[in-house]
């Protein structure tokens, strides 16, 4: 399969074609064979991939398959070609194992909905295009995979289209993706003419000749990396770009449980993990990815505190977690960037899913605040969230507890330790704590909110509940590849990404500055020391005081929203931003558009130009035709005239 790896990405596109071209007239049986079929069979071919490139000997890592040229201008020269090491293979298992199971639960979700082919076809072409980005060889044909994931991003939150909020929340999610691209590809230009060349591989080559940059002298690979970074800004939804992500939930839900929860919007921590031999070489950009990073954390997991529509309360956690993975690539911790994103892929994907079986349940309503008392009626649905929420909350042993430690643990004491930074992490998992059991319990729990004589209460069908139970067990074990560390041994995960990411991941790893586990240290020692972790006690005292508020004190809420309206309502209005992007940006540039560009370039100035010579040709036209008027005695006079005036100009030549 290595040597044919092309047709893994060629699986989902030819899914996408068939249905796409095809589907209107097949009946939702073979709609579903197609779409998820070609996942199905990418999946395996991704799994079939992971055991040949078990069987290579290291030094053939990474293995670079070239194909056929596929641009070549002047020095410019990019092949059509494949890079696979250990960071791509857990991508690509990621990528296509979750996306198989959310295309197995689109099936019972959209069974319903209209454009039902569409939907599949839109959600294979963002397969094929996510494993363009994950596998590419070059930032050429990684910039392809990272286009096309942004405009299926756009196809599928558009998709139910003739809902107006629907259509504008894919425009919005386009265009703000589209100010980070721009310094992407402006990045991308730069590497060309730094190193000739767009290939991973001669990069990763020539970026060893070059000194590491210190604050006091910036040069040109802190550059690249802050432009590659405007990219992964928008792309993963960070401050100050994250404002598409919220409304991005008008999309149907297994949208974004794939795309804004699992794949795409971690394309910008790949693409900075991809590229961590420029960053450790750019100290201040490395910063820059932390601040950015813990500053998106804990201000999202703020926001989430206040709202009441569930998928909203995901979004803004999905934008939180994205900071933990950039907070952990930002001090060094690449492995445990990673790490996040394979866990959170498999927690917040679940997440999303569950709330959808909730809203289904639920006949289309989001509002917690019109649920409450779930969890008897839709007891799958409510187990499978429980165990995602503990995972995402950082309980022990839940794949959250692993990951994200790993990353708090870099903070304080890796490769690049701050303190501050670790700070703002930790709060932001006390916040992280309080509002998943916060939306647990508004919904599952405490009184009915809702009548039951119009909401029929209904638990989601089998095509939606084992995919629920799949990702609830990984939510579970998926981090348990950590567990060795307990007893004083390794991490198998950052074993198995140590060759991609070197001694500064290692670093993290082994938690310079914080005593590590003793090599034979008893499991109960090493899981009583867990235990005491700060992460632990911020995860409690958040699941405390949740349950204080929405279960011991049902009434308290309320009352403290009274008590603090002034933080509540700049809570629940989310700081103001997009009124303040709106007052800022988007009217002057309405403006500007309207006043200057409209009526004074195109319609004053090129409409001007094109419709007066248009003006001018008609009235001479018009003057002209009035000369043939019929009548004789005004064509003998301009016969007069007309010799006059060339008998003058005779005699006026003669006499020079």
């Amino acid at each position: 399969m290595l040597d044919h790896i092309w047709i893994l990405p060629l699986l989902p596109l030819a899914g996408a074609a068939l249905n796409g071209l095809l589907g209107r007239r097949w009946p939702r049986e073979m709609v579903n064979f197609c779409g998820v079929g070609s996942v199905t069979l990418a999946f395996a071919a991704a799994l079939e991939v992971a055991r040949e490139f078990f069987l290579l000997a290291p030094g053939q890592i990474p293995l670079v398959k070239s194909f056929w040229p596929w641009i070549a201008a002047g020095q410019f020269h990019v092949d059509f070609s494949f890079f696979i090491d250990q960071l791509t293979l857990v991508m690509l298992l990621v990528v296509t194992g979750v996306g198989l199971l959310i295309h197995i639960y689109s099936t019972g979700y959209m069974a319903h909905e209209g454009g039902y082919y569409r939907f599949f076809s839109y959600m294979n072409l963002f397969m094929f295009f996510m494993l363009t980005l994950v596998t590419a060889g070059s930032l050429a044909q990684l910039l392809v995979g990272w286009e096309g994931v942004g405009l299926c991003s756009y196809l599928l939150i558009s998709f139910f289209f003739t809902k107006k909020s629907a259509a504008d929340a894919g425009k919005k999610a386009f265009i703000t993706t589209r100010i980070g691209d721009l310094g992407f590809m402006i990045g991308i230009l730069l590497i060309f003419w730094t190193f000739h060349s767009l290939n991973f591989t001669e990069i990763f080559a020539g970026v060893a000749s070059f000194p590491v940059e210190t604050p006091g002298h910036l040069g040109v690979m802190t550059w690249i990396c802050l432009l590659l970074f405007a990219g992964a800004v928008g792309k993963s939804a960070q401050l100050p770009l994250y404002v598409w992500l919220p409304d991005a939930m008008e999309g149907p839900t297994p949208v974004s449980a794939l795309i804004h929860a699992a794949t795409m919007v971690t394309a910008g921590v790949y693409m900075v993990a991809r590229m961590n031999f420029l960053y450790v070489h750019a100290p201040v950009a490395l910063l820059t990815v932390a601040v950015i990073g813990a500053v998106t954390a804990f201000y999202a997991a703020t926001i989430a505190l206040v709202q009441t529509d569930i998928k909203k309360v995901l979004a803004y956690s999905t934008i939180s977690q994205l900071g933990y993975m950039f907070l952990g690539c930002g001090v060094g911790a690449f492995s445990a960037g990673i790490f996040h994103l394979m866990t959170h892929a498999f927690f917040k994907g679940l997440l999303f899913m569950a709330a959808g079986s909730v809203i289904h349940a639920m006949g289309g309503e989001q509002d917690m605040r019109n649920m409450g008392g779930l969890a008897r009626k839709i007891p799958w649905t409510y187990g499978t969230m429980l165990a995602a929420t503990l995972a995402i909350t950082g309980m022990p042993f839940f794949s959250g507890f692993f990951s994200k430690d790993a990353i708090l643990e870099a903070a304080a004491s890796g490769p690049n330790p701050n303190r501050v930074l670790w700070a703002l992490g930790l709060g932001g998992a006390l916040l992280t704590s309080f509002y998943m059991f916060r939306l647990l319990f508004l919904t599952f729990h405490g009184e009915r909110r809702y009548d039951d004589h119009s909401v029929h209460v209904h638990e989601s069908p089998a095509s939606m509940v084992i995919p629920l139970v799949i990702l609830a067990i990984l939510s579970v074990g998926g981090g348990w590849f950590a567990l060795p560390k307990l007893e004083g041994g390794a991490n198998y995960f950052f074993r198995f990404l140590s060759p991609v990411f070197h001694a500064s991941d290692e670093l993290a790893a082994s938690g310079r500055g914080v005593e590590p586990m003793a090599v034979g240290t008893t499991l109960a020692a090493g899981i009583a020391h867990a235990l005491w972790q700060p992460a632990v006690g911020v995860a409690l005292l958040g699941f405390l005081i949740a349950w204080w508020f929405y279960i011991a004190r049902s009434n308290a809420p309320r009352r403290l929203a009274e008590s603090l309206h002034g933080a509540y309502t700049l809570l629940l209005n989310k700081y103001y931003v997009d009124k303040i992007y709106g007052s800022l940006v988007i009217r002057p540039l309405l403006w500007i558009s309207t006043n200057v560009l409209w009526h004074g370039v195109d319609e004053s100035v090129i409409d001007g130009a094109v419709n007066g010579s248009a003006k001018t040709v008609q009235s001479t036209g018009k003057q002209l035709v009035e000369m043939e008027s019929g009548n004789v005695r005004s064509y003998a006079t301009w016969v007069v005239i007309g010799a006059t005036a060339f008998t003058s100009l005779l005699l006026w030549r003669l006499g020079r």
